[in-house]
């Protein structure tokens, strides 16, 4: 389909499609094995300029929009969700920033994180804070002109290798999800430490740490607005991310397929290629509709974010859930089309299976979007009467 797409969003999506063929690819099956952070990939993105992509000229990035982000996260999952998924977190660590910070914290951080000179992760999940963020039990306590933090972050993407993080903490354990806050915490800040790198199903590449936080200070002017706004700040984040989600199950999904339709073009049965059978075409064709029916409506979703609506919340969560349901089911395909070869780990299918299936787990799960969609809708039919 044509969604008419500027002269910079098709640079953009060609760009990223040369660094996923030319620097992803040779190397994912590696740092499948290996459980490998893609330093020299990530350092390639950041020479492309695609760090900065979503941050503001007057820091540094490009300015560009929600789709040209999407687009770049789209390709790059093509190639491997673990990549898109370092990269992508970097944007989920660097919105609290961005919707929030003071102008003297953007100065500070943003340049650098454009650049590509710092990662950024994003501390919110705990061991009994998962899809209900208002269950954090990591404190941060003011004494005098520093806060104290004490608490353990559980399953942070690029936990380890960034050198910024912004942390949600409870302030005022009596006002519940109105008692926590932000901050942003530096790599190498006394008493802040990481627990093991976590060995994942999938997305392999990329790297999951606990963040450990032991009499950690930090100065009282890293909070992230204001005291007592840190629920806000993180439900806003996920707004804003939860659509690039969507965007890696509309990538995943159309690599699945483009492998897919390779092999089975190549794959004699009964004295001819497999596609010529009428399941073989049936399948693909459900495939790769269900796939331009995710990218549309992520695509829409991000136009309308761009566009300046003040409320995308159920937006992003049906992009979300819809686009990642449709990436697991078309993996899943993909890897029946190929039968016993789409089941070996010469074929990069079996990786993109095991790599879908986060995409309907992190940033909420599919179950809680489905909660989050319907609520709005029964809100939105109330005020109505």
């Amino acid at each position: 389909m044509d969604y008419i797409l500027t002269e910079e969003q098709l640079m953009i999506r060609d760009l990223a499609r040369q660094i996923a063929v030319e620097k992803i690819v040779p190397v994912r099956a590696e740092l499948d094995e290996h459980n490998k952070f893609p330093t020299d990939v990530m350092k390639a993105i950041a020479q492309a300029d695609l760090l900065g992509l979503y941050i503001p000229e007057q820091y540094g990035g490009l300015g560009k929009g929600s789709l040209d982000f999407y687009i770049a996260i789209e390709e790059l999952s093509k190639a491997c969700l673990g990549v898109s998924t370092t990269y992508a977190a970097n944007a989920l660590g660097t919105y609290p920033l961005l919707l929030f910070g003071t102008d003297e914290q953007k100065k500070k951080y943003l340049p650098d994180i454009a650049s590509g000179k710092k990662y950024v992760a994003f501390g919110l999940t705990e061991a009994n804070a998962g899809s209900d963020a208002s269950g954090i039990q990591t404190t941060a306590r003011l004494e005098g002109n520093e806060y104290v933090l004490n608490g353990t972050k559980q399953w942070i993407t690029n936990g380890g290798e960034a050198d910024v993080y912004t942390v949600i903490a409870i302030t005022d354990k009596s006002k519940g999800p109105r008692g926590a806050s932000a901050f942003v915490v530096d790599k190498g800040t006394p008493g802040f430490t990481f627990g093991k790198k976590e060995n994942k199903m999938g997305i392999r590449a990329s790297s999951t740490t606990e963040l450990i936080f032991n009499n950690c200070r930090i100065p009282k002017d890293n909070i992230i607005a204001k005291q007592g706004m840190g629920f806000i700040v993180a439900m806003k984040t996920l707004d804003s991310s939860r659509a690039g989600v969507g965007s890696q199950g509309v990538g995943v999904a159309q690599g699945a397929i483009d492998e897919a339709i390779k092999f089975a073009r190549g794959r004699v049965q009964f004295g001819q290629p497999v596609t010529s059978f009428q399941a073989i075409q049936h399948m693909l064709a459900d495939m790769q509709t269900q796939t331009e029916a995710a990218r549309a409506l992520v695509y829409s979703v991000a136009r309308m974010i761009d566009s300046g609506a003040k409320d995308f919340s159920r937006a992003s969560a049906m992009a979300k859930l819809f686009a990642t349901d449709v990436a697991m089911k078309v993996t899943t395909d993909a890897v029946q089309v190929m039968g016993g070869s789409g089941y070996m780990k010469e074929y990069p299918v079996e990786k993109m299976m095991r790599d879908a299936k986060i995409l309907q787990i992190y940033e909420g799960t599919n179950q809680i979007q489905r909660t989050v969609i319907g609520l709005d809708m029964i809100k939105e039919a109330s005020k109505a009467k």
